[in-house]
């Protein structure tokens, strides 16, 4: 398998958690490496954070032209990831805005289509997608329709691009519980005695960190023979 080397590896969603941790394994395994977020301040950390060759650009993915103005920045490329999120928006469909789900599409799938339609023409043969769901969408639990509905889409999303834009590979990593600040709507007690227990109830006997994630982004970028495919990696979450 070939690595990353001297390839241009573009992180939506790259300045905090999975993205972040992917943009740092890309960079390591010798990729040149774009940051992006809506935030100016926080690109500019993952800049400093990451050094070498990662560059930042500031883009909010949810306004279309804002995305065909950052890959008209960014020219061609090799490898497009996205991992652009929120908070997860959870609780019982009883209860919840139906403006908050849409939010929650208009950033995760919408904005990933956006970003997919502007940047295919620029990928180069032998490129790459790789999108971001997560496994709500097969192994959904109380509370969870929003979450499921967007990851369910964003399962089919890929598969279908995998067609449309063939012979560019798309592929998807679906994330189990995660440390992320995705979590961040949920009270810190809360939310470290739901990965205590989640943990407890994985087999690898603990939830994940970004960097255990990120590799996935890298393997599916390095794999010239996948596409069409989302690969779990949740510690055997849906198995349990």
């Amino acid at each position: 398998m070939k690595t990353l080397q001297g390839k241009k590896v573009v992180v939506l969603g790259g300045s905090s958690g999975i993205g972040l941790a992917t943009a740092r394994a890309a960079a390591d395994d010798g990729a040149e490496v774009v940051v992006t977020s809506s935030q100016k301040d926080k690109v500019a950390a993952a800049v400093a954070s990451l050094g070498g060759r990662v560059t930042g650009e500031v883009a909010n993915l949810v306004d279309e032209a804002q995305t065909r103005d950052l890959f008209e920045r960014i020219g061609a490329l090799d490898h497009l990831v996205f991992t652009a999120g929120e908070s997860l928006t959870l609780g019982p469909l009883a209860s919840t805005d139906l403006g908050a789900i849409r939010k929650a599409f208009e950033l995760r799938l919408f904005g990933a289509m956006a970003a997919v339609k502007h940047a295919a023409p620029r990928i180069r043969p032998g490129g790459s997608i790789v999108l971001t769901h997560g496994i709500a969408g097969e192994r959904p639990q109380p509370g969870w329709t929003a979450a499921a509905s967007v990851c369910g889409a964003m399962d089919a999303l890929t598969r279908a691009l995998a067609v449309e834009l063939a012979p560019v590979r798309v592929n998807a990593v679906s994330p189990g519980f995660v440390r992320t600040p995705l979590w961040g709507n949920i009270p810190e007690t809360a939310r470290e005695e739901l990965f205590r227990e989640a943990g407890r109830k994985l087999p690898v006997g603990r939830v994940g960190e970004p960097s255990d994630i990120a590799e996935t982004y890298v393997y599916l970028m390095r794999s010239a023979f996948s596409t069409g495919q989302t690969v779990v990696v949740d510690g055997g979450g849906v198995l349990t």
